[in-house]
């Protein structure tokens, strides 16, 4: 209660049936049909692939980066978008999976709602609702009893709420302990083996709840091993590890998963608190929903960016000859920022690992070929650049500005694409 408050653990049975088959059948689909993936991922320099297997799943033309990949999402099904599958079977996991994403965000309004008004009650020390009203009571009601009642909750809070449980994606796990050769050791409380190592989720809105959801294809071994282990943690069970984030003197929390539990992390748990992830003995796979950052991570941005580039191209009328429309340096070195951002951000993210989402659907293709173009574009406006900086009516002063403005973004232009032609 002191040092874990806003850890929320939800056991399976709190879980319609329906959705729980639904979701469970959807995590089986994509296994058959090879779409769980292995990253690699960049730490300190370094390329290491997860030992975990990974799908992201979520709004069309969002992207999920993190340790230097960018993810990059198969749409669930929404409306206004067309989305071809791969197979009725993909879509209908597709499918579940928002379902799901939708449950766990009213799951997640409600215990954010329920920690709202302890908070008040401890602040002000009066009765704001009793337990069972307050589960049940909708968002609007909520607003208008805080405001009523003065609350010292800030308003803005309730505002928000509904933004910091928006879940936009899914970033869905699979592993099968019994595959793995080497699994690392938790270093700090001796919990055992390690599927995740400790860490915060990355690239999300401030504050906003992660909520996830377990199943763990469980047999008679983790049932016989129950017996065996009277205390600690039992190793054949998957458990959520969590610790306050550089400190290990505050005891570390080990909460044992089963099929179809949930947790959610509300708040900024994320952010003061550390977890990782408990390896049992059967396969397991996990959908964690989360209020990713998209603020330079959607199509829509990118694409307004290109935009933006693309205005300082001209083409003359007559000759269809192309030009710079300003050679000013701040006009210059956004235009060259940009293309570096298409390129480094985008198209190598994407075509590094980006074969593997035409397991699931082909929608990526179709953006991927209009940024390119886009890039090509930018190409050669880097030409036009370095022959308007080599014509003699440039001023050695003009030449020599406008070359340091863009000689470090194409310096560092040639460094990624080392980078990545190694990677």
């Amino acid at each position: 209660k002191t040092k874990y408050s806003k850890l929320i653990l939800g056991t399976s049975d709190m879980v319609p049936e329906e959705l729980h088959r639904m979701v469970q059948e959807g995590f089986l689909t994509l296994r058959k049909h090879d779409c769980f993936f292995q990253d690699l991922v960049r730490i300190k320099g370094r390329d290491f692939l997860t030992p975990v297997s990974r799908i992201l799943i979520g709004n069309p033309g969002c992207t999920y980066k993190y340790l230097n990949t960018r993810l990059f999402t198969v749409p669930w099904p929404t409306e206004g978008y067309d989305v071809n599958y791969c197979s009725p079977e993909i879509r209908d996991a597709c499918k579940a999976l928002i379902r799901l994403n939708d449950y766990l965000h009213i799951k997640a309004v409600k215990a954010l709602q329920g920690q709202n008004l302890l908070e008040t009650k401890e602040i002000k020390d009066t009765a704001v609702i009793d337990s069972e009203h307050n589960s049940a009571t909708s968002l609007t009601e909520k607003e208008s009893v805080s405001k009523d009642q003065s609350c010292c909750v800030p308003e803005d809070d309730y505002v928000s709420l509904k933004n910091r449980t928006s879940y936009n994606l899914t970033l869905l796990n699979y592993m099968d302990p019994m595959q793995m050769l080497y699994l690392k050791q938790e270093p700090y409380f001796g919990m055992g083996n390690m599927a995740v190592s400790w860490h915060h989720d990355e690239n999300l809105v401030e504050r906003s709840t992660v909520a996830v959801y377990s199943y763990s294809c469980e047999g008679s071994a983790v049932e016989e091993s129950n017996e065996q282990k009277p205390k600690g943690r039992d190793p054949a069970v998957w458990h959520v590890g969590l610790k306050v984030a550089w400190d290990i003197e505050t005891p570390g929390l080990a909460i044992p998963l089963h099929q179809g539990d949930f947790y959610l992390m509300l708040d900024d748990l994320n952010m003061t608190h550390q977890h990782c992830v408990l390896a049992g003995f059967s396969p397991r796979f996990s959908s964690t929903h989360r209020v990713a950052d998209c603020s330079r991570g959607t199509l829509e941005y990118i694409f307004g960016r290109c935009e933006l580039a693309l205005q300082n191209l001209q083409t003359d009328s007559d000759s269809k000859a192309l030009s710079l429309k300003s050679l000013e340096t701040a006009v210059v070195k956004q235009v060259e920022e940009i293309h570096n951002e298409v390129e480094f951000e985008w198209l190598r993210q994407f075509w590094f690992q980006g074969k593997r989402y035409l397991k699931c659907t082909d929608w990526w293709l179709k953006p991927m070929a209009k940024l390119e173009e886009f890039w090509r574009k930018m190409e050669i406006m880097t030409r036009l650049l370095l022959s308007e900086v080599r014509k003699k009516e440039q001023t050695e002063e003009q030449r020599n500005e406008t070359i340091n403005c863009f000689l470090q973004v194409l310096t560092e232009r040639q460094r990624l694409r080392k980078e990545w032609t190694e990677r």
